[in-house]
Protein backbone atom coordinates (compact mmCIF):
# COMPACT_ATOMS: atom_id res chain seq x y z
CA UNK A 1 0.00 0.00 0.00
CA UNK A 2 2.75 2.64 0.91
CA UNK A 3 4.75 1.56 -2.12
CA UNK A 4 1.56 2.54 -4.51
CA UNK A 5 1.01 5.88 -2.33
CA UNK A 6 4.80 6.95 -3.17
CA UNK A 7 3.84 5.97 -6.43
CA UNK A 8 1.11 7.98 -6.69
CA UNK A 9 2.32 10.99 -4.99
CA UNK A 10 5.19 10.71 -7.83
CA UNK A 11 3.16 10.31 -10.61
CA UNK A 12 1.18 13.63 -9.25
CA UNK A 13 4.08 15.48 -8.37
CA UNK A 14 5.62 14.51 -12.15
CA UNK A 15 2.55 15.72 -14.05
CA UNK A 16 1.89 18.92 -11.33
CA UNK A 17 5.74 19.96 -13.32
CA UNK A 18 5.88 22.83 -16.00
CA UNK A 19 8.72 24.93 -17.17
CA UNK A 20 10.31 28.07 -15.81
CA UNK A 21 9.70 30.31 -19.62
CA UNK A 22 12.71 31.10 -21.50
CA UNK A 23 15.04 28.98 -18.93
CA UNK A 24 13.11 25.93 -19.45
CA UNK A 25 14.13 24.56 -15.62
CA UNK A 26 11.29 22.31 -14.27
CA UNK A 27 8.95 23.12 -11.70
CA UNK A 28 6.34 21.97 -9.40
CA UNK A 29 3.36 24.25 -10.47
CA UNK A 30 0.16 23.01 -8.30
CA UNK A 31 -1.73 26.78 -9.42
CA UNK A 32 -2.82 28.16 -12.69
CA UNK A 33 -1.54 31.48 -14.14
CA UNK A 34 -5.19 33.11 -13.83
CA UNK A 35 -5.14 32.00 -9.84
CA UNK A 36 -2.23 33.56 -9.49
CA UNK A 37 -2.99 36.79 -10.82
CA UNK A 38 -6.69 37.00 -9.84
CA UNK A 39 -5.24 36.54 -5.46
CA UNK A 40 -2.09 39.04 -7.06
CA UNK A 41 -4.88 41.82 -8.10
CA UNK A 42 -6.68 40.77 -4.95
CA UNK A 43 -4.03 41.21 -2.79
CA UNK A 44 -2.23 44.15 -4.20
CA UNK A 45 -4.95 46.15 -3.66
CA UNK A 46 -4.97 45.39 -0.37
CA UNK A 47 -1.44 46.49 0.06
CA UNK A 48 -2.01 49.75 -1.48
CA UNK A 49 -5.32 50.62 0.95
CA UNK A 50 -3.08 49.86 3.65
CA UNK A 51 -0.41 51.69 3.03
CA UNK A 52 0.93 55.24 2.29
CA UNK A 53 1.05 55.31 -1.94
CA UNK A 54 3.62 58.21 -3.13
CA UNK A 55 1.37 59.27 -5.85
CA UNK A 56 2.66 62.45 -7.31
CA UNK A 57 6.91 63.69 -7.01
CA UNK A 58 10.14 62.75 -8.57
CA UNK A 59 10.53 59.53 -6.78
CA UNK A 60 7.11 58.50 -7.61
CA UNK A 61 7.46 59.27 -11.62
CA UNK A 62 10.74 57.39 -11.67
CA UNK A 63 9.19 54.22 -10.22
CA UNK A 64 6.69 54.31 -12.92
CA UNK A 65 9.40 55.50 -15.54
CA UNK A 66 11.61 52.63 -14.85
CA UNK A 67 8.50 50.00 -14.50
CA UNK A 68 7.23 50.61 -17.39
CA UNK A 69 11.00 50.66 -19.59
CA UNK A 70 11.47 47.59 -17.87
CA UNK A 71 7.99 46.13 -18.69
CA UNK A 72 8.42 46.84 -22.65
CA UNK A 73 11.72 45.08 -22.16
CA UNK A 74 10.03 41.93 -20.88
CA UNK A 75 7.12 42.34 -23.80
CA UNK A 76 9.75 42.55 -26.22
CA UNK A 77 12.16 40.16 -25.15
CA UNK A 78 9.67 37.12 -24.87
CA UNK A 79 7.98 37.78 -28.17
CA UNK A 80 11.82 37.64 -29.08
CA UNK A 81 11.51 33.83 -27.89
CA UNK A 82 7.87 33.10 -28.92
CA UNK A 83 6.57 33.14 -25.59
CA UNK A 84 4.54 36.28 -25.20
CA UNK A 85 1.74 33.98 -24.47
CA UNK A 86 3.16 33.57 -20.95
CA UNK A 87 2.70 37.33 -20.05
CA UNK A 88 -1.56 37.07 -20.99
CA UNK A 89 -3.43 38.25 -18.05
CA UNK A 90 -0.61 40.78 -17.07
CA UNK A 91 -2.01 44.29 -15.75
CA UNK A 92 1.17 46.31 -14.89
CA UNK A 93 1.26 48.39 -11.64
CA UNK A 94 4.15 50.39 -10.74
CA UNK A 95 3.70 51.93 -6.99
CA UNK A 96 6.09 53.79 -4.67
CA UNK A 97 5.31 53.18 -0.95
CA UNK A 98 6.07 55.47 1.68
CA UNK A 99 7.73 53.09 4.27
CA UNK A 100 11.23 52.41 5.70
CA UNK A 101 11.48 48.89 4.67
CA UNK A 102 14.03 48.55 2.20
CA UNK A 103 12.38 46.77 0.46
CA UNK A 104 10.63 45.56 -3.11
CA UNK A 105 8.57 43.36 -4.75
CA UNK A 106 7.23 42.13 -8.04
CA UNK A 107 3.59 39.87 -7.83
CA UNK A 108 2.28 37.68 -10.30
CA UNK A 109 0.51 39.69 -13.37
CA UNK A 110 3.10 42.81 -12.95
CA UNK A 111 2.08 43.94 -9.70
CA UNK A 112 5.03 46.07 -8.90
CA UNK A 113 6.00 47.72 -5.18
CA UNK A 114 8.97 49.85 -4.51
CA UNK A 115 9.46 51.06 -0.58
CA UNK A 116 10.89 54.41 0.05
CA UNK A 117 13.48 52.76 2.68
CA UNK A 118 15.41 51.07 -0.43
CA UNK A 119 16.07 54.30 -2.68
CA UNK A 120 18.95 55.31 -0.85
CA UNK A 121 20.49 52.00 -1.56
CA UNK A 122 19.48 52.02 -5.09
CA UNK A 123 20.70 55.63 -5.30
CA UNK A 124 19.65 56.28 -8.97
CA UNK A 125 17.56 55.25 -11.53
CA UNK A 126 20.06 52.71 -13.30
CA UNK A 127 20.23 50.88 -9.38
CA UNK A 128 16.56 51.19 -9.25
CA UNK A 129 16.30 49.75 -12.36
CA UNK A 130 18.34 46.48 -10.67
CA UNK A 131 16.21 45.92 -8.25
CA UNK A 132 12.81 46.32 -10.42
CA UNK A 133 14.15 44.27 -12.85
CA UNK A 134 15.35 41.38 -11.10
CA UNK A 135 12.11 40.80 -8.81
CA UNK A 136 9.65 41.16 -12.08
CA UNK A 137 12.17 38.43 -13.14
CA UNK A 138 11.18 36.63 -10.31
CA UNK A 139 7.28 37.25 -11.52
CA UNK A 140 7.68 36.50 -14.91
CA UNK A 141 9.85 33.00 -14.25
CA UNK A 142 6.80 32.17 -11.94
CA UNK A 143 9.02 31.60 -8.90
CA UNK A 144 6.00 32.54 -6.68
CA UNK A 145 3.84 29.83 -8.17
CA UNK A 146 6.59 27.37 -7.24
CA UNK A 147 6.82 28.40 -4.31
CA UNK A 148 3.45 28.60 -3.34
CA UNK A 149 2.86 25.32 -5.19
CA UNK A 150 5.75 23.75 -2.69
CA UNK A 151 4.33 25.36 0.67
CA UNK A 152 0.63 24.07 -0.31
CA UNK A 153 1.88 20.81 -1.20
CA UNK A 154 3.24 20.85 2.50
CA UNK A 155 0.54 22.30 4.40
CA UNK A 156 -1.84 19.89 2.67
CA UNK A 157 -3.56 22.66 1.17
CA UNK A 158 -4.78 21.12 -2.17
CA UNK A 159 -3.89 21.86 -5.25
CA UNK A 160 -6.52 24.67 -6.41
CA UNK A 161 -6.66 28.07 -4.83
CA UNK A 162 -10.64 28.08 -4.41
CA UNK A 163 -10.64 25.26 -2.77
CA UNK A 164 -7.43 25.80 -0.26
CA UNK A 165 -9.13 28.78 -0.02
CA UNK A 166 -12.29 27.54 0.98
CA UNK A 167 -10.49 25.35 3.33
CA UNK A 168 -8.45 27.72 5.93
CA UNK A 169 -8.11 30.95 3.45
CA UNK A 170 -6.26 32.86 6.58
CA UNK A 171 -3.28 30.49 5.76
CA UNK A 172 -3.66 30.48 1.92
CA UNK A 173 -3.53 34.08 1.72
CA UNK A 174 -0.23 33.73 4.21
CA UNK A 175 1.03 30.95 2.15
CA UNK A 176 0.51 33.83 -0.85
CA UNK A 177 2.19 36.73 0.85
CA UNK A 178 5.22 34.72 1.73
CA UNK A 179 5.50 33.50 -1.89
CA UNK A 180 5.77 36.88 -2.93
CA UNK A 181 8.03 38.06 -0.07
CA UNK A 182 5.45 40.60 1.16
CA UNK A 183 5.14 41.14 4.88
CA UNK A 184 7.73 40.88 7.27
CA UNK A 185 5.88 39.42 10.01
CA UNK A 186 5.11 36.41 8.18
CA UNK A 187 8.74 34.68 8.23
CA UNK A 188 9.49 35.01 4.35
CA UNK A 189 10.74 32.29 3.12
CA UNK A 190 14.43 32.41 0.66
CA UNK A 191 14.16 31.83 -2.83
CA UNK A 192 16.30 28.94 -3.93
CA UNK A 193 19.51 28.88 -5.73
CA UNK A 194 18.03 28.60 -8.87
CA UNK A 195 15.29 31.30 -8.67
CA UNK A 196 17.69 33.57 -8.08
CA UNK A 197 20.38 32.37 -10.50
CA UNK A 198 16.91 32.67 -12.75
CA UNK A 199 16.27 36.22 -11.76
CA UNK A 200 19.52 37.57 -11.79
CA UNK A 201 20.61 37.02 -15.29
CA UNK A 202 16.72 37.94 -16.95
CA UNK A 203 16.91 40.79 -14.57
CA UNK A 204 20.23 42.36 -16.07
CA UNK A 205 18.82 41.36 -19.61
CA UNK A 206 15.58 43.36 -18.84
CA UNK A 207 17.30 46.16 -17.50
CA UNK A 208 19.58 46.16 -20.18
CA UNK A 209 16.97 45.94 -22.99
CA UNK A 210 15.17 49.35 -21.30
CA UNK A 211 18.20 51.27 -22.00
CA UNK A 212 19.74 50.65 -18.47
CA UNK A 213 23.68 49.64 -17.72
CA UNK A 214 23.94 46.38 -16.64
CA UNK A 215 27.17 46.96 -14.99
CA UNK A 216 25.55 48.76 -12.23
CA UNK A 217 24.20 45.53 -10.90
CA UNK A 218 27.50 44.51 -9.45
CA UNK A 219 28.02 47.98 -7.26
CA UNK A 220 24.10 47.73 -6.78
CA UNK A 221 24.63 44.00 -4.66
CA UNK A 222 28.21 45.19 -3.54
CA UNK A 223 26.30 47.53 -1.45
CA UNK A 224 23.32 45.24 -0.48
CA UNK A 225 26.28 42.86 0.86
CA UNK A 226 27.67 45.60 3.09
CA UNK A 227 24.18 46.48 4.55
CA UNK A 228 24.17 43.07 5.32
CA UNK A 229 26.45 42.52 7.58
CA UNK A 230 25.10 45.16 9.81
CA UNK A 231 23.07 44.46 12.86
CA UNK A 232 19.62 44.65 11.20
CA UNK A 233 19.90 43.43 7.74
CA UNK A 234 17.56 45.18 4.98
CA UNK A 235 13.99 43.53 4.17
CA UNK A 236 15.25 42.92 0.51
CA UNK A 237 17.61 40.74 2.02
CA UNK A 238 14.85 38.92 3.92
CA UNK A 239 14.40 36.67 0.68
CA UNK A 240 17.73 37.47 -1.23
CA UNK A 241 21.08 35.81 -0.46
CA UNK A 242 23.69 38.22 -1.34
CA UNK A 243 27.60 37.68 -1.08
CA UNK A 244 30.27 37.23 -3.21
CA UNK A 245 29.65 34.37 -5.27
CA UNK A 246 26.28 35.74 -6.05
CA UNK A 247 28.46 39.31 -6.95
CA UNK A 248 30.86 36.59 -9.11
CA UNK A 249 27.91 35.08 -10.85
CA UNK A 250 26.41 37.99 -11.55
CA UNK A 251 30.11 39.55 -13.74
CA UNK A 252 29.82 36.05 -15.18
CA UNK A 253 26.18 37.33 -16.70
CA UNK A 254 27.27 40.97 -17.50
CA UNK A 255 28.63 39.85 -21.15
CA UNK A 256 25.39 38.33 -22.12
CA UNK A 257 23.33 41.48 -20.48
CA UNK A 258 25.70 43.78 -22.44
CA UNK A 259 24.66 42.40 -25.80
CA UNK A 260 20.93 43.50 -25.21
CA UNK A 261 22.18 47.17 -23.66
CA UNK A 262 21.71 50.18 -25.53
CA UNK A 263 22.19 53.39 -23.83
CA UNK A 264 19.42 55.70 -23.72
Amino acid sequence: MLKKFALASCLFMAAACSTVPITGRRQLSLVSDAEMNQMAAQEYQKVLASSQVVSSGAQAAMVKRVGQRIEQAVQQYFSQQNQSQQLEGYAWQFNLIQDKQENAWCMPGGKVAVYTGILPITQDENGLAVVMGHEIAHAVAKHSSERMSQQMAAQGLGGVVSAAVGQNPTATQNVFLQAVGVGSQLGLLRYGRNQESEADRLGLIFMAMAGYNPDGAVQFWQRMDSRENQASPPEFLSTHPSNGTRIASIQQELPEARKYYKAR
